[in-house]
């Protein structure tokens, strides 16, 4: 008897039984659905891949129709904190009066957008043609004209400085000119680096972009390897005070 009781006393009850690992495969599912809600969650609130489609902004980002252009990551987080500014390269969806004829065939559903989007960045699907990115040249409240004798864009009639600027061979060297437009609130006047090659604000019947349009700040271009870089913040309204002060304190110089 006394065997008998060491005995049961040595094995394990049934709930000390250690448990079984759960399979691999009930797990991946698992997986699968996790990885995808946090990527749709990392996309919609913190930043997503965006790959250049034209050469609109050359040559800051390369790009061209029907090519690999540069993929570039997009802040979605600076913008809940501060509008854009001037010099700020952003994407953004295009009002309906820039696209006569243009349609998304993305879809409302997150997954299936989300899908599209992966294969879009990779060459298998389309672009959606009614997201651009273009550069920030003036806000709300502002005026903006183009050009002076020298060929640059006005704004609250001082010239801008545009160390960006590209014209693209070919289609000339001097900028489209435009009327002063009074920039309303809440809206901004967007333009491509590739002046002569960009369908942007300048255009007929274009104009201004709402802010809420926008989805995120270009911050760096991620792919390809050989181009990762941050995109600089080149605010072509610096200078406007530079300029307004030096000659005034070439001024003071002179008579002290």
């Amino acid at each position: 008897m006394e065997e008998s009781s060491q005995e049961s006393q040595d094995q394990p009850s049934q709930d000390e039984q250690p448990k079984k690992q759960t399979s691999f495969w009930k797990e991946l599912p698992i997986l699968i659905v996790t990885a995808l809600v946090l990527t749709i969650v990392i996309r919609s609130f913190i930043a997503l891949p965006f790959r250049i489609p034209s050469p609109s902004m050359e040559q800051t980002l390369h790009g061209c129709t029907g090519c690999v252009g540069d993929r570039v990551l997009v802040d979605r987080i600076t913008y809940l904190f501060r509008p854009p500014q001037p010099g700020d390269v952003v994407v953004f969806h295009t009002p309906e009066r820039w696209r006569p004829g243009l349609s998304t065939e993305r879809s409302d559903n997150k997954v299936v957008s989300w899908f599209q989007d992966l294969g879009a960045m990779v060459g298998l699907a389309a672009d959606d043609p009614t997201i651009y990115i273009k550069r920030v040249i003036a806000v709300g409240g502002q005026t903006v004209q183009c050009c002076d004798a020298e060929n640059r864009v006005l704004v609250d009639g001082k010239a801008l400085n545009e160390p960006y600027l590209y014209f693209q061979p070919g289609l000339g060297d001097k900028q489209l000119d435009f009327a002063p437009v009074k920039i309303p609130d809440g809206q901004m006047w967007l333009m491509g680096d590739n002046r002569r090659n960009s369908s942007d604000s300048s255009f007929a019947d274009h104009g201004p972009v709402p802010m809420d349009n926008v989805i995120g700040k270009a911050r760096l271009i991620m792919f390809p390897f050989g181009r990762l870089r941050l995109l600089p913040d080149d605010n072509p309204q610096v200078g406007l005070v530079l300029l307004a002060v030096l000659p005034a304190a070439r001024r003071r110089l002179r008579q002290a």
